[in-house]
């Protein structure tokens, strides 16, 4: 048995729960188990969001483990790994004070793991992300006016593709997701509004972009769905409109990791969090309605 407690600044306390080692359960697991907040989005080492430190109750004990090249470069894109700890980690299979919880596996050892909870780190390198690819194609940013500029035409056109989705699903009779983009509309209005306040705050200078400024004309958070298809279902909407939210959030990640100028990358870095905010409503919303039509075709 090892005792495992987790401690983060997002709980009232630290809880310490008792798990069966050599089981292969990750840390990731054994929090989501016990219902500890460990941010994550994709599982798999890939994005870097559930970053843990652990410390060991008992000093200078630590059980080898191989580090795969997976978790090893996305320590070393963070930031959270040192030349000693990756030598340690390649010669003795020794881990590093710092692990991805859904990489790192429980042992027979007691430990405590720590995490930040609401903080996003600048994760995976954009040249993975379909957004970086994205932005790239368009002019790079360079000022904070600009990327100002950018993010009040982003959040704009999602408060136009919304309202016209909603304007055409009513005209075709369809008024359960009518409503639901209407609501869409109003929440995208609110992120307008947000990106508004930061130009105020930074006294930015703001020159909307053209739609050239992206490839297809389209900025990131608009979908196919922007003619409307009158047969769409609610949760298929969600699912629609969930796409574009990870776009636009990905589209804020790109400029936090390319972007030379320190003010812009920290002011996107506050795009990114907010973004990843508006992605988790929206995945608690389809399981939701997911939930629902799973009782409605059951049978009583």
């Amino acid at each position: 048995m090892a005792n495992v407690t987790f401690s983060s600044p997002l709980m009232p306390r630290d809880i310490t729960v008792y798990a069966v080692a050599g089981e292969r359960g990750t840390l990731l697991a054994l929090a989501k188990a016990n219902h500890i907040p460990i941010p994550f989005d994709c599982g798999d080492g890939e994005c870097g969001s559930c970053l843990v430190e652990i410390r060991h109750y008992v000093a200078g004990v630590r059980y080898g483990i191989a580090l795969t090249e997976k978790e090893k470069e996305m320590l070393r894109q963070l930031g959270k790994i040192t030349h000693e700890e990756i030598m340690d980690a390649e010669v003795n299979d020794m881990p590093p004070r710092h692990r991805l919880a859904c990489q790192c596996f429980v042992r027979n050892e007691d430990i405590e793991v720590r995490f930040e909870g609401d903080v996003t780190q600048p994760v995976k390198g954009p040249a993975l992300s379909l957004a970086a690819a994205i932005y790239k194609g368009g002019v790079g940013i360079r000022t904070l006016d600009q990327f100002l500029s950018y993010a009040v035409k982003v959040e704009e056109d999602a408060a136009l593709h919304f309202e016209g989705l909603a304007a055409t699903m009513k005209q075709a009779g369809n008024a359960d997701v009518a409503a639901l983009f209407e609501q869409l509309a109003g929440y995208s209005r609110l992120h307008l509004e947000e990106a508004r306040a930061k130009c105020e705050k930074y006294d930015a200078n703001v020159t909307l972009p053209a739609s050239t400024a992206w490839p297809e004309n389209a900025t990131p958070e608009r979908t196919s769905l922007w003619e409307g298809d009158a047969s769409l279902k609610r949760l298929d909407a969600l699912k629609a409109a969930l796409q574009g939210e990870r776009r636009g959030y990905e589209f804020y990640y790109a400029i936090a990791n390319t972007a030379k100028d320190a003010t812009v990358r920290s002011v996107a870095l506050e795009f990114v969090k907010e973004e990843i905010e508006h992605v988790n409503k929206l995945k608690q919303w389809i399981e939701k309605e997911e939930a629902k039509q799973h009782a409605l075709a059951t049978p009583a």
